[in-house]
């Protein structure tokens, strides 16, 4: 366990760091100059953090005072709370091939641990609508705008026609505030998917502006029987006292980690209850919509099997002891709850204090499914044993298999640049003996991450053959083929972090992670990269348009992090 008590102690003092690691002296060090000062707010009338810092976790002294380069921003402007309409729960909106949904992005007022606060949501629910649909329907979504930002839709990880995708300055105009847009969605693929605006999403979803799409498929069996099955959306909230953490006006603040959330929300509300009798066993369509936050989500020891992923089911059923899920990212489980009594729904992670550089493991519940003596009807215990196999899903894949071990076509690295951070950020994240987790599973830095802005933090995309990074890189691939990318996350840089990158558009298949093949694959349209890992992407590149990919932290997306694939329309062999 690493130690970093004695750089704090430094820094106390108002000395640079001086530790050394004998094991990592090859380490190049970016140089601290009087820049790294710039642009930093410093009010000495502040001598704590507005934001909440976990137990035992002290500010680091060098920020004290200071606050983001960026301006306040709560949606409203002073409004009311209750002149508005109070947000409702979900509702399931059925609909078939052709039909036309209105969905409103507006203002609501919305209670959460009994605080009230003026929020976004989608017809005034959180999260909004569920869609749900049957495979290959169209369906058009007049979208109109009534919120306080210019705002879109993207239908998240549906393979539709390029021109309502919903990314400004790609495939259409922001809409402003007061604004209309027409979508026209076809949905070619059975699943779970899920819909948020592409402009600001770190404020705009993070206060309310998701929901859910379950489209379904027409093979009766596509999924095993359950007794009933429930979409769980997985979500947090910065919360101080009464207060949400404002959020930068100009651009993203919390731009190092992303905002994690103090507060830990499912289907918008804290303390999830659903009732199940003995023996039953309940379908979970599960998506994480946080900005920053990834889950490892169990059922109180119930016995888990997880079916399916973002655009497809697995090839294979698998038990497993909990679900992980990057942002953005969804799975399909069942959970057979065998004796009555209480089961919680737990997020269980190990937490790391960048400060004092301890890991500890954290628990937190998020709910509780209270379970019954009555007997389920029907008895699905024979099926929920049974790890079924779907050949269709392997027959799919085995013409893509030929491609799982060629060279790389496309190769980017994972990487971050900084100026004008405060120079007691830039001593802490220099020290040679720091330690950085593969994944980040909550914000062990909260006082640093909450200074740092989009004009301090550029996220980074690098082509590795180019050396062109995010927006410049140009790449072209021809309708039809079938791209190798391979994703390197670089250690080395100066604050390395898991990235789930998300492509539009396309689906893609995770074939390999560290050099070691993935055994039981679907089909994905988000890939969680730990820091360090090289991770192997077979794109199927067969939709036509100009198609973003980008990190689907919303602060890394807002500092950057983001570029275009463009997959010509022409079905020719070769890729430029």
């Amino acid at each position: 366990m690493r130690r970093l008590v004695l750089a704090a102690a430094a820094l106390a003092l108002g000395m640079a760091p001086r530790l050394a690691n004998a094991q990592q002296q090859e380490k190049k060090k970016p140089p601290v100059s009087m820049d790294d000062m710039a642009g930093m707010h410093h009010d000495s009338a502040h001598i704590s953090m507005p934001i909440p810092m976990p137990a035992g976790m002290p500010m680091i002294p060098g920020l004290v005072g200071l606050t983001p380069s960026v301006t306040e921003f709560l949606p409203g402007n002073g409004t009311d709370p209750g002149k508005l309409p109070a947000a409702r729960p979900t509702r399931i909106v059925q609909l078939r091939n052709r039909d036309t949904l209105d969905l409103t992005a507006g203002l609501v007022r919305r209670t959460v641990n009994g605080r009230t606060f003026v929020m976004y949501a989608f017809n005034g629910e959180v999260p909004g609508p569920l869609i749900r649909v049957p495979q290959n329907a169209t369906i058009t979504v007049r979208f109109h705008n009534r919120i306080d930002l210019e705002s879109t839709v993207h239908w998240h990880g549906v393979r539709l026609d390029n021109r309502n995708d919903g990314v400004p300055g790609l495939t259409q105009v922001a809409v402003t505030p007061g604004g209309d847009f027409v979508y026209t969605v076809h949905f070619p693929d059975a699943g779970i998917y899920w819909y948020h605006p592409h402009v600001r999403e770190d404020v705009e979803q993070a206060l309310g502006l998701f929901g859910n799409i379950i489209v379904d498929a027409p093979e009766t069996d596509y999924y095993s029987p359950a007794n009933s099955e429930h979409t769980l959306v997985l979500d947090d909230l910065l919360v101080n006292g009464d207060t949400l953490i404002p959020f930068g006006k100009e651009g993203p603040d919390f731009a190092l980690m992303g905002r994690v959330g103090n507060v830990l929300l499912v289907n918008g509300e804290s303390g999830y209850t659903l009732r199940a009798r003995r023996g039953e066993v309940v379908r979970f369509f599960l998506t994480n919509v946080s900005n920053s936050r990834t889950w490892n989500v169990s059922f109180g020891g119930a016995p888990i099997k997880v079916i399916a992923s973002d655009v497809s089911r697995f090839e294979r059923e698998e038990r497993v002891a909990s679900v992980v899920l990057a942002p953005a990212e969804r799975y399909v489980v069942e959970v057979k709850f065998d004796r009555p009594g209480r089961y919680a729904l737990v997020n269980s992670i190990q937490a790391i204090n960048h400060y004092r550089g301890e890991f500890e493991p954290q628990a937190d519940t998020l709910g509780v499914v209270t379970v019954t003596n009555e007997p389920a009807r029907p008895d699905y215990s024979r099926q929920f044993a049974t790890l079924r196999a779907h050949p269709a899903v392997s027959k799919e894949i085995e013409r893509y298999r030929p491609y799982f071990d060629k060279p790389p076509d496309k190769q980017l690295t994972l990487t971050v640049r900084t100026t004008g951070l405060p120079l007691a950020t830039v001593q802490f994240m220099t020290i040679d003996t720091a330690y950085f987790a593969p994944v980040e599973w909550v914000d062990g830095m909260p006082d640093m991450n909450w200074l740092s802005t989009d004009k301090q933090v550029r996220w980074i995309l690098r082509d590795d053959a180019t050396g062109k990074e995010n927006m410049d890189i140009d790449w072209h691939v021809a309708r039809g083929s079938v791209v190798k990318l391979r994703i390197f996350n670089d250690p080395m840089s100066f604050h390395p972090m898991q990235h789930p990158i998300h492509l539009h558009g396309q689906r893609m298949l995770v074939v390999s992670r560290d050099g070691v093949p993935m055994r039981n694959l679907s089909w994905k349209d988000t890939a969680l990269i730990p820091v360090g890992s090289t991770v192997d992407l077979l794109i199927d590149a067969s939709n036509p348009g100009d198609w973003m990919l980008h990190c689907h932290i919303a602060e890394h997306l807002g500092a950057g992090m983001m570029m275009a694939v463009h997959v010509d329309g022409a079905r020719a062999g070769d890729q430029r």
